[in-house]
């Protein structure tokens, strides 16, 4: 019997360590993954290169540039399944997008997105879960934008209360922001604390630009 992906079904998953991958987009078959190590990324001393650091200053006052928060949902996950030439294969299926489109409208999983004159040019989506967020995948059209979408991320779940940014795996592209693993024990007991508090994802009347301006000084 296929296996029938819904909000309240990932949301016990993520709670126990575990996130659905498939096998590639077209395929109908999904796996449940738990690495033994957990890959995560300091929400307050997220290592952040000096050139990212002034693409994003130069980006806020760039008017062809906005980011926005939670418009564009199902655009963002679209475009982070979507095989490139530099990646061929993806493991977001129609079952995992309907499913998380489902908990994003529920307000369990939320995107940050990169608009570059009135187009969707990047982003990233993740799911949240008390005061941890899940780095599910993240896209790129324009130059930086991916990295810049990572970075106001971190912005507001630092200034949102947050304890835990977690990437599943480490990689090559995380590398440069200092991603690290911890055994699948520690991340199970550090979620089962941040899952049981509240945090602010949305922080209505905070404008981008100084959620990054508080951020940074933060960081000096």
């Amino acid at each position: 019997m296929q296996l029938v992906l819904t909000s309240e079904l990932l949301l016990e998953a993520y709670r126990q360590g575990l996130f659905p991958m498939a096998y590639n987009s077209g395929s109908p078959v999904i796996h449940w993954v738990c690495p033994e190590m957990r890959g995560q990324l300091s929400i307050t001393d997220m290592h952040i290169p000096r050139s990212l650091r002034k693409a994003v200053r130069q980006s806020l006052k760039d008017p062809a540039i906005e980011i926005k928060i939670d418009t564009a949902f199902e655009q963002v996950i679209a475009a982070c399944g979507e095989s490139t030439p530099e990646r061929p294969e993806t493991w977001i299926n129609s079952s995992i997008e309907r499913a998380f489109i489902e908990m994003h409208k529920k307000g369990h999983a939320h995107s940050v997105e990169f608009w570059h004159e009135g187009t969707l040019k990047g982003g990233l989506y993740g799911l949240e879960l008390g005061s941890a967020f899940c780095g599910e995948s993240m896209f790129s059209r324009h130059t930086n934008a991916s990295k810049i979408a990572l970075v106001h991320l971190a912005a507001r779940l630092w200034r949102g209360g947050f304890d835990i940014l977690d990437t599943q795996f480490t990689n090559e592209h995380l590398e440069q922001f200092g991603v690290y693993e911890v055994p699948h024990k520690d991340y199970i007991e550090g979620l089962g604390i941040a899952a049981s508090k509240r945090a602010n994802y949305m922080l209505e009347g905070i404008s981008e630009a100084s959620l990054i301006e508080d951020y940074f000084k933060m960081r000096v």
